[in-house]
């Protein structure tokens, strides 16, 4: 196996890239991105090589930003009474949130690799070429698997 510098010289490029699109900010980006490449050095020794390494570690920094989401969503203060919304806008919002629930509950329920490919370009606002890229795929394969997971969603939704 390459020597850690090299791998942090060659991936390092896409890896802050997919970063920045889970992020949108570039100072957060750069903090995903080096706490992903130090989780990466702490447990190179358990990849054998399953998959792509840039697959590998961008796994590890999709689940560091996850991971700082849920931190920061516990730390915050609670809005203060005036950032409550009027109680005729509560109706609408609840609609709203639980379309989103229904919508990640069929998310969860996509077998792999209709899951994984229709976050990536969603949420992770990956190019087909990119997710063929990380699957080693084509990028025909890409675009096939986000179309048939949008219809398995849609089928669920409805």
């Amino acid at each position: 196996m390459k020597g850690f510098d090299q791998i942090y010289a060659e991936y390092y490029d896409a890896v802050y890239g997919y970063c920045l699109r889970l992020t949108r900010d570039p100072h957060l980006a750069e903090e995903v991105c080096q706490e992903a490449f130090f989780k990466a050095l702490k447990a190179i020794d358990s990849f054998h090589g399953e998959c792509k390494l840039s697959v590998w570690l961008c796994q590890i920094a999709k689940n560091t930003w996850f991971t700082l989401q849920k931190k920061r969503r516990r730390t915050q203060a609670p809005p203060p009474d005036e950032a409550w919304p009027d109680p005729a806008d509560l109706e609408e919002r609840f609609e709203d949130k639980d379309t989103a629930l229904r919508i990640h509950q069929a998310l969860h329920q996509l077998p792999d690799p209709y899951r994984e490919v229709f976050w990536l370009r969603a949420f992770g606002e990956l190019s087909f070429a990119q997710i063929a890229a990380l699957f080693e795929k084509t990028e025909s394969w890409a675009r096939v698997t986000y179309h048939r997971a949008r219809l398995k969603l849609k089928e669920e939704l409805e």
